[in-house]
């Protein structure tokens, strides 16, 4: 699991923080996303989603050693 935000980008408005079920995302002092803790992240991407700015990017990386037989 890949979350990646691009601060610049973002305009503050706070929706992808509202849309995480898990509160991974908040808005620092100068309202801009930062991820508080990406190990809660249960990419259902939800904030990508939403997000009017293209700020907030999930991706979701498979095992490299699994078996796919």
């Amino acid at each position: 699991m890949a979350l990646s935000v691009k601060p610049k980008l973002c305009k503050g408005c706070g929706i992808c923080v509202y849309f995480c079920p898990k509160s991974v995302l908040d808005l620092d002092d100068m309202g801009k996303i930062y991820v508080k803790d990406p190990d809660k992240c249960v990419v259902c991407g939800q904030c990508e989603l939403r997000c009017p700015d293209y700020a907030v990017k999930v991706t979701k990386e498979e095992d490299a050693g699994r078996d796919t037989k």
